[in-house]
C-alpha cells in the first residue's frame, strides 16, 4: 500500500519500519525433535509478540514495535515449515547428526559438544551446528580417529 494512504508522517518513517529478512541457511534445515520444539516455541513467541502490538493505537508506533516480531515471524514460519528431523543416530560407531562426540586436541583440552541443526547450535551450551567445520570433519570417524581443524589435530575419544 502506498505511503499516501496511511496516516504516516512520510515515506522515510515507512522505510525505517521495514528490517530486512533474517538471512535463511541454504543448507538442509536438518533438526532434532528438541530442536525442531525450540522452533515451534520461538515461532509461538513471535506470533504472541505480534498480536501484542494490536492495542497500540498510534498507527506510526505500532508499525515501529511490531518490525522486529513480523521478522520473526517470516524467519520461524519458514524453519519450521523446511524443518526435517533427524531421529537419533542408532549406533554410536561413527559420528553422526545427533550425536555427542568427545574429543581432545593437541594442547590437551577435551571438549564434548553435540552436532545438531544450525539454529539449536549453541557451542557454549555444547551444541555445534553440523554444517560447522569442526563437525564436517569429525562426521563419520570413529573413536581412535584423529582429523586436522585449522591446523590442530583433533582426536575422537568418545561418541554417544
Amino acid at each position: 500500500m502506498s505511503v499516501a494512504f496511511t496516516k504516516e508522517e512520510s515515506s522515510e518513517t515507512a522505510s525505517e519500519t521495514l528490517l530486512p529478512d533474517r538471512a535463511i541457511s541454504p543448507h538442509p534445515n536438518l533438526v532434532t525433535a528438541a530442536g525442531l520444539q525450540a522452533l515451534e516455541l520461538q515461532l509461538q513467541h513471535a506470533r504472541s509478540a505480534y498480536e501484542a502490538t494490536s492495542t497500540i493505537e498510534d498507527v506510526n508506533e505500532r508499525r515501529r514495535i511490531t518490525t522486529i516480531p513480523l521478522r520473526d515471524l517470516r524467519y520461524f514460519s519458514e524453519r519450521v515449515r523446511t524443518a526435517q528431523v533427524v531421529p537419533d543416530p542408532a549406533s554410536t560407531d561413527a559420528v553422526a547428526f545427533g550425536s555427542t562426540v568427545t574429543f581432545s586436541r593437541d594442547d590437551g583440552r577435551v571438549q564434548t559438544y553435540r552436532i545438531v541443526g544450525e539454529d539449536e547450535a549453541d557451542p557454549k551450551a555444547g551444541t555445534i551446528s553440523y554444517v560447522s567445520p569442526v563437525a564436517r570433519m569429525l562426521m563419520g570417524k570413529a573413536i581412535g580417529d584423529g582429523v586436522n581443524v585449522g591446523g590442530q589435530e583433533l582426536e575422537i575419544i568418545d561418541i554417544s
